[in-house]
């Protein structure tokens, strides 16, 4: 499929479009390689925002408007904030690299990403706080913060040590060499890897493939997973008897037994 962009400002925007229960978000500043500008930042908070927010919204697809996802930070834009140490994201929204950090919400729903061509800095950090990523066989990847005299802040040093290893994360991370799709594949940063100018449509699929399944169980099962790597299996364990609770005495679930038992596909509320 082909999202429809507006026509960007010169600082670039967010571009959101909904499809049935899937809110496609757009990069949109090709002219500059989608390079990321503070309102982009904020736009994008806004998004994941408005996803976790819309109850008929399940499942969010970031994409990227022209040729590439994204050449990293528009370091002329983003400095002065990162020299007063300042935040580009109101606190209050959902906050995209999804930390967990303090005044900030986290996201429940699942998010998909289709990256292509260039995905530098922040796209790669994007990718890895997202849940499921999609990759062109065309992708051209690089955390190279320390060509510029700055640190990855956006979660590379966290997330590709938990997907790769230490040793795998210091070698792209210290070098900030470039690497293919095949690698990111290898080091479990993308889940899939297809043929270029096909990422976008196989991202919606698999995000219409998760919007059909039971919403509440959906976002509760992703929470359990993230529980888990982030406090212990014994967290996420603990949690299984009240959530399946929870779970079994939902309308989805009942409307699961029935359409099992009438031999149908489900139609889940979310309630």
């Amino acid at each position: 499929m082909t999202a429809t962009p507006t026509s960007p400002p010169a600082e670039g925007c967010i571009d959101t479009q909904v499809l049935d229960h899937v809110l496609l978000i757009g990069i949109n500043r090709p002219a500059k390689r989608n390079g990321w500008t503070p309102p982009m930042f904020r736009q994008l908070a806004e998004a994941y925002t408005r996803l976790d927010d819309d109850p008929n919204l399940r499942v969010g697809v970031l994409h990227a408007f022209g040729d590439h996802f994204t050449a990293g930070l528009d370091l002329p834009a983003v400095t002065e904030y990162m020299k007063r140490g300042e935040k580009a994201i109101p606190a209050g929204l959902v906050e995209p690299h999804d930390f967990g950090l303090p005044d900030y919400r986290r996201r429940t729903k699942p998010m998909v990403v289709a990256v292509k061509g260039i995905c530098f800095t922040v796209g790669i950090e994007l990718m890895l706080g997202a849940d499921i990523v999609v990759a062109a066989d065309n992708c051209r990847f690089s955390q190279m913060e320390v060509q510029r005299g700055i640190m990855a802040t956006g979660g590379a040093t966290l997330r590709m040590a938990e997907r790769a290893g230490v040793g795998n994360a210091m070698l792209h991370l210290l070098t900030a060499d470039e690497f293919d799709s095949a690698e990111a594949y290898r080091l479990h940063f993308v889940q899939k890897v297809v043929p270029a100018g096909q990422e976008l449509d196989a991202a919606l699929a698999i995000a219409q493939r998760i919007a059909a399944q039971a919403p509440l169980a959906v976002v509760a099962t992703r929470l359990n997973v993230i529980k888990a790597v982030e406090q212990g299996p014994l967290a996420a364990v603990s949690e299984f008897i009240e959530t399946q609770k929870r779970l079994s005495n939902s309308e989805d679930a009942a409307e699961g037994v029935r359409s099992f038992v009438e031999r149908r596909p489900a139609r889940f509320s979310g309630r």
